[in-house]
């Protein structure tokens, strides 16, 4: 059985190609960890195979360099060759492999475990042989784990977890902005707009960390923030094109029919950088349903707050308003607080088809005709 020490000597200065090499290089890492390997362990291939054969997603056919029923998929690709690329191709199979728990990609030199645990945020465990020389407890139970015990390596955090902990920080921006004035419509546009610039990093459409980079590059500076999303939603509303160096495409739909922004206050420039730092690509796109029904609870609240008990519109006056432990103040009720209930329960009415906030609308649209205290 050879040391970690002696399995890094061998392959440190290998120079031997992918195809040459990767079985070897295998079966020595079976033997440092005192395990079988695919031929002493299943002759027949069933369970635990080299090169197992396996249907492409995108069509045609394929294999995995060594395979573990209900643990992993192992990819060998050449030293300094692009892991990235050799996770893709090990992706494409890992339906047609019953979806182990565990891929692995490996040059020979450098380690990279993926988790691929259903309903978790996907983990990297990544080492290298220098990492295996210098320390080799940790390299050593990561490999062990993935040969017996691929549970161990199981993200904590879940997807819900951390949809959940998203929309928190927006419903919290939202609540924000609204308190400040801004009609609740150009806040919903406004913060729609981050959330899928936010998507589109991670899926590859929008250049990578875009608005994270921005965050960090005007902290403190609100209107340096703005105007740079002001920028960039001009280029994503019109045509495209560069923003500084990076390239921007042009996004058709009603999302960004115009390139408006609200300045943030601090606080919620850092609760931005702070959100645009999630992996979105595992964010479940619900966010947006999340959003959606808090806004309308908070609405609906508002709405029958402001209900009177004849069945009329009733918006707190302005002469005392009504201050928490407080009393409702009923008189200099203001024209604007009917304008804006009826724009925002027709905007629920929009989004949701239930007839309930268009009669709530007209209620409120009422008030202006007579039907009031």
């Amino acid at each position: 059985m050879p040391t970690p020490a002696e399995f890094v000597s061998k392959w440190q200065g290998s120079t031997r190609a992918e195809r040459a090499a990767a079985q070897e290089h295998f079966i020595d890492l079976c033997r440092m960890l005192g395990q079988p390997t695919p031929n002493d362990a299943d002759p027949t291939g069933e369970w635990y195979a080299f090169e197992k054969g396996a249907g492409k997603a995108e069509g045609g056919d394929g294999w995995a360099d060594v395979w573990m029923r209900d643990h992993f998929a192992w990819e060998y690709k050449g030293k300094r060759k692009d892991l990235a690329a050799a996770y893709s191709q090990l992706n494409g199979y890992r339906e047609a492999l019953g979806n182990p728990p565990l891929l692995v990609v490996c040059d020979l030199a450098r380690f990279e475990i993926h988790t691929n645990f259903t309903n978790t945020v996907p983990r990297v465990y990544r080492f290298t042989l220098d990492d295996l020389a210098a320390d080799p407890g940790e390299p050593i139970r990561i490999l062990r784990a993935v040969f017996t015990d691929p549970e161990t390596l199981r993200p904590t955090r879940l997807r819900e977890e951390l949809t959940e902990r998203a929309a928190q920080d927006f419903a919290a921006l939202a609540t924000a902005l609204r308190s400040r004035g801004h009609h609740p419509h150009a806040v919903a546009h406004f913060l729609d707009r981050l959330l899928f610039a936010m998507f589109a990093e991670d899926a590859g459409i929008l250049p990578k960390n875009l608005i994270d980079r921005l965050a960090s590059a005007t902290k403190g500076d609100a209107a340096g923030f703005s105007a740079a999303l002001h920028d960039l939603f001009g280029k994503m509303a019109k045509g495209g094109g560069l923003f500084g160096v990076e390239r921007i495409e042009w996004f058709n739909g009603g999302l960004f029919d115009d390139a408006e922004v609200i300045e943030l206050a601090p606080a919620e420039m850092e609760t931005i950088g702070r959100v645009s730092k999630l992996d979105w690509s595992q964010i479940e796109p619900a966010i947006f349903g999340t959003l959606l029904e808090r806004g309308l609870d908070a609405l609906r609240w508002l709405t029958e707050l402001q209900m009177s008990g004849e069945g009329h519109f009733r918006p707190v006056g302005s002469n005392g308003f009504y201050r928490r432990g407080g009393s409702r103040a009923n008189f200099d009720q203001q024209p604007i607080e009917a304008q804006a209930t009826v724009s925002a329960c027709l905007e629920a009415y929009r989004a949701t088809s239930d007839v309930w906030w268009y009669e709530q609308a007209q209620r409120a649209f009422d008030w202006f005709i007579g039907w009031n205290d």
